[in-house]
């Protein structure tokens, strides 16, 4: 009879992204919802993943509709009223220079967050996130999210930020060893937001957050399904985070991810970010080998085929 194998942890491979952003969207209202996420995906992501300096760039698609267990509130504390999003964008680089470099060619991209967002809201990450366990073996998902996905914010008052990070933090590194079906657990201290200055600076488009949303924790978490995330969150030790968790937070609100979609990993441009979201996903579904080979890869990236590159 084999022996189960220990789940991989890939956790140190987001290792190389140090600086990073965390941003909130909201689609505009007056697009049908397809619409909106057709754009995001394949004509404003494209777009994001070619501006210089860019090292990570992931789209977290969130459901309008979720299952009534989606996450246990720590006595006393509510869901935040009137708190909807329609997914977030991480943003990371290797380093501070290459943030700089992004920077300072990004008009380009918020230029286009006109035509699909209706709030953006960038949260900072000076010194990066932190990646707590990850057992998904896929670098760079691109489709419906396969696994059971959360991300959960958590408002925080600024003198007890550090407390409740560590409180995440030894909880889920106890969940995990207690818990095969917990995949992945990524850790956000986002920096307050800064409401006196548009962030992104994006022309059109709402900035600001009202008071519960100023200074929040995020975190995302993911199991293999959602009777498994419902076991875990009903059991010990999570039962025991949560009360450490009551007195720190203001309040707590989670989101259910539908897709997950990398356009650039490790600096590189993944067949999303070279040819768009769903034109990537055809190209798995169909097996096509060749639309994956370095001499396409290379045409569609620079209009010339690396033997004719004159032609």
């Amino acid at each position: 009879m084999s022996t189960p194998t220990e789940p991989v942890d890939h956790a140190q491979r987001d290792d190389t992204i140090t600086v990073s952003s965390y941003t909130t969207v909201l689609g505009r209202r007056s697009l049908a919802e397809a619409d909106f996420r057709a754009y995001w995906r394949d004509v404003h992501g494209p777009l994001c993943s070619r501006v210089p300096g860019l090292g990570w760039y992931v789209q977290h698609h969130f459901a309008r509709h979720h299952d009534a267990h989606l996450w246990p509130l720590p006595d006393g504390v509510e869901r935040l009223a009137g708190y909807e999003l329609d997914g977030m964008v991480e943003i990371g680089w290797r380093d501070a220079d290459a943030q700089a470099v992004f920077t300072e060619a990004s008009g380009i991209l918020f230029s286009d967050e006109q035509n699909v967002f209706e709030e953006t809201a960038a949260y900072p990450l000076p010194t990066g996130s932190t990646t707590l366990v990850d057992r998904t073996p896929d670098p760079t998902p691109n489709g419906a999210d396969p696994v059971d996905r959360l991300h959960v914010h958590l408002g925080v008052r600024p003198e007890t930020r550090d407390a409740v990070v560590t409180t995440l933090e030894e909880g889920f590194r106890e969940l995990a060893g207690r818990t095969p079906d917990l995949l992945k657990v990524r850790l956000h201290p986002l920096e307050p937001h800064d409401n006196s200055t548009p962030n992104p600076p994006a022309p059109g488009v709402a900035h600001t957050v009202p008071t519960g949303r100023v200074d929040l924790v995020a975190v995302e978490v993911a199991f293999t399904d959602p009777l498994a995330r419902r076991r875990a969150l009903e059991g010990e030790p999570f039962r025991a985070v949560n009360a450490a968790l009551a007195g720190l937070v203001t309040h707590v609100t989670a989101f259910a991810v539908t897709g997950v979609h990398t356009f650039v990993r490790d600096g590189r441009l993944t067949d999303a970010g070279l040819r768009g979201s769903r034109v990537a996903e055809l190209i798995t579904s169909f097996a096509a080998l060749n639309q994956v080979d370095d001499d396409v890869r290379h045409l569609m990236r620079t209009g010339t085929l690396p033997s004719h590159p004159g032609a």
